[in-house]
């Protein structure tokens, strides 16, 4: 059966506590906290103010950017404020505060249950429906789809990956989103095959879900270019390259994107969210999230509204287990612990999962061993105990040059080292220093260049 050929591990997915169950809706909060910052890329500017009435759906803040998304108000209501919160971790965001006052919508929006499946729409039509509606990839990463969806000259998109792996542990909400809307998710990949100009799309889905793939298998019978791949079981498959090596064979290579060998790759969540956006005139102002652990009451997939603290879903889920170490915002593998769970829903949050105390506690580490056990699991063919070194010593140039920027975080070095050395904490916090060393030079040389033009 197809997989990746780099690199990879084999952790107990921990499905079974979620799995199977529908999909619930999360009541409105009183007061809803919209985060600015729900992407990758330029934040996005407010633009209502204290008092302002608002509809669900309407524009609340306009893309600060190409690389940007608008973001919408999930509620109906009166805006208190535009200032300041914090997220899980402590760090200030801006946001957009809201008091709740019903729940009415914008007209234009199209509530019925009704599937719609015609779109007479030319390509740049739709691509510019899914920009304003501010669809980004809700399978982690949050990058505009709009972007994607216009490939850089010289560029062509030959085939749509459609991620339907969650190979994280514990996560089950795509996997419910396909069972449930599975027509609509087809209908998404239609809609992405014509805004590209394309024929082909493969949906990678992991042999853990034999339901999902037999369900989304039938439905791509009445769908002509779409065809569903079974894969083995092996983290980090949902990965974008992992994912495109196990469904065409080809790899990216280093430093590149999915488009240089003709791949445009999209989650399936996110392709629930283009249907909306282009066949119901619905912004992405929710979505399905998983509240999971070994202790939690009510397990299961939420859709929430985003600007609802996940306190409230929380308390839906049957509130924190007793027993609880640590609430990870995400899975084990690439999640981080949160410090408070008042923060808002966004487009960021996948799930929650509520770690045991016995399961949370961190094992002293111990002095590597050399066993290259964290080098043959790397899926980006990598060598993490060394990036790790460099980045205790502080050696950015030197991990640059060993291409740490290609790391995807998906925590398989740490997971396999037998000294339970924090590898992947060193390497995350030597990225965020090549990462700003790569932009300052970056926007030297267009300072550069805007200088020399200046002087001709």
């Amino acid at each position: 059966m197809n997989t990746f050929r780099i690199g990879g591990v084999h952790p107990h997915d921990n499905k079974e506590f979620s799995a199977h169950k529908q999909i619930a809706a999360v009541p409105l909060p009183q007061k809803a906290i919209i985060p600015l910052v729900q992407h990758i890329g330029a934040p996005a500017k407010a633009v209502v103010a204290k008092g302002d009435k608002v509809l669900v759906g309407q524009v609340i803040a306009e893309a600060g950017g190409f690389v940007s998304a608008p973001v919408h108000s999930p509620v109906s209501g009166t805006v208190a404020k535009v200032d300041a919160t914090t997220d899980a971790w402590g760090l200030p965001m801006p946001a957009i505060f809201i008091d709740v006052e019903g729940d009415e919508w914008l007209p234009e929006i199209d509530r019925t249950a009704d599937i719609k499946t015609e779109c007479t729409l030319e390509p740049k039509k739709i691509i510019n429906k899914i920009q304003a509606a501010g669809i980004v990839g809700l399978g982690g990463a949050c990058f505009p789809t709009h972007v994607k969806l216009l490939p850089p000259p010289g560029k062509v998109a030959e085939v749509l990956i459609v991620n339907g792996v969650e190979c994280e542990p514990y996560l089950t909400c795509d996997h419910q989103l396909m069972l449930e809307r599975g027509e609509q998710i087809m209908l998404g990949i239609d809609l992405v095959l014509k805004a590209l100009g394309i024929k082909r799309a493969i949906i990678g889905i992991e042999k853990n879900k034999p339901d999902a793939i037999a369900h989304m298998a039938e439905l791509a019978k009445k769908h002509p270019g779409v065809e569903v791949k079974p894969l083995a079981l092996k983290y980090p498959q949902g990965g974008e390259k992992q994912l495109i090596d196990a469904c065409i064979g080809r790899q990216v290579p280093s430093g590149c994107l999915p488009i240089e060998v003709g791949a445009v790759v999209d989650n399936v969540a996110t392709l629930y969210a283009i249907y909306e956006a282009v066949m119901k005139n619905k912004p992405l102002i929710s979505r399905v999230m998983t509240v999971t652990g070994k202790s939690v009451k009510n397990p299961g997939n939420y859709e929430v509204r985003f600007g609802t603290p996940l306190a409230q879903v929380i308390e839906l889920a049957g509130g924190i287990p007793e027993d609880t170490g640590k609430i990870i915002g995400g899975g084990p593998m690439m999640g981080r612990a949160m410090q408070n769970v008042d923060m808002p829903c966004n487009k960021r949050v996948s799930g929650l999962l509520f770690m045991k105390k016995d399961e949370s506690v961190r094992v002293e580490p111990e002095n590597c061993i050399r066993c290259g056990k964290c080098v043959d699991a790397c899926p980006m063919g990598l060598e993490p105990y060394m990036l790790a070194k460099l980045s205790a010593a502080q050696n950015w140039d030197k991990m640059e040059q060993l291409n740490v920027m290609d790391c995807i975080d998906c925590g398989c070095c740490l997971f396999t080292c037998p000294s339970h050395r924090p590898l992947l904490d060193y390497i995350r916090y030597g990225k965020g220093k090549v990462g700003g060393n790569i932009r300052a030079r970056q926007m030297a040389a267009q300072a550069a260049k805007a200088a020399a033009e200046a002087k001709k």
